[in-house]
């Protein structure tokens, strides 16, 4: 048996937990196509000793996005990410599996067990910022939410603010803006002086697809290897998750920096 047939199966103690059907279906049809070691970490440290002691066995996780997000967060700080080719079975909640099902892992449990032992390794770009965070997904910097008071003296902007307290803010009065300083590769898109609704961010193809959302004007496209965001403190989902607040950040796009296997493309 060859070490493409030899699998290290770490089960998320969040799968295990919520949905142990799911975990025991993913085994049985692992189990019957490969030689396989199981491993039941009950929290985030066993889950990085049993990756670090993997050997020449292909990982396969059984768990969510944030499952998988641990694993290429470990692997890269270790720098042994590019070498490795992960695999994912997805054992979750639907909202919590959005980024698997974005990267192409097949939504049902035996379908992607089935990849595990049979699909092929697509290579994947991977955003990595200063501070050696990863994002293998959406980067996204929402806007603020900002009520505009009505002009008047100070003694009306009170009264405007105690109305605000009592009943929710009409809809036409909000208005989400963000001030940012955002540079692809050197070029201004945007600046503090001009105020955005949000940022997108993609990795795709070896560079970042960048789009800036000014207040009442088209979007901004832009592409690059390196992206730099600062401004007043903000805050950022990078594969969901809210970070911050920062005042600058910078990521770097890693073009194929990870494997993860997915069902061959017919």
């Amino acid at each position: 048996m060859s070490d493409h047939d030899q699998l290290l199966v770490i089960v998320d103690p969040v799968a295990r937990r919520s949905d142990g059907e799911s975990v025991r279906i993913a085994k049985d049809v692992l189990s019957a196509g490969a030689e396989v070691r199981i491993c039941l970490p009950d929290g985030p440290e066993e889950f990085s000793r049993a990756l670090a002691r993997r050997g020449s066995r292909r990982p396969v996780v059984l768990g969510d996005d944030r499952a998988l997000l641990r694993t290429v967060a470990l692997l890269h700080r270790e720098r042994e990410l590019a070498g490795v080719v992960l695999s994912l079975v997805p054992i979750g909640a639907p909202e919590a599996l959005e980024t698997a099902r974005a990267l192409g892992v097949p939504r049902a449990v035996p379908a992607a067990a089935r990849a595990v032992l049979e699909g092929s390794v697509r290579r994947l770009d991977l955003l990595v910022d200063e501070s050696d965070g990863v994002v293998v997904g959406d980067l996204r910097v929402p806007a603020v939410p900002v009520t505009v008071p009505a002009a008047g003296s100070v003694w009306g902007t009170c009264r405007s603010l105690v109305r605000t307290l009592v009943r929710p803010v009409p809809a036409e009065s909000a208005v989400r803006t963000h001030r940012l300083r955002v540079e692809a590769d050197g070029v201004l898109l945007a600046d503090v002086d001009a105020p955005v609704e949000g940022l997108t961010v993609r990795s795709a193809g070896g560079a970042a697809e960048v789009t800036v959302h000014p207040v009442a004007a088209p979007p901004r496209y832009a592409t690059a290897r390196v992206l730099t965001v600062s401004g007043p403190d903000f805050r950022y989902r990078a594969d969901g998750r809210l970070t911050g607040p920062v005042r600058r950040r910078t990521w770097t796009v890693g073009p194929g920096a990870w494997g993860l296997t997915l069902p061959r493309e017919r």
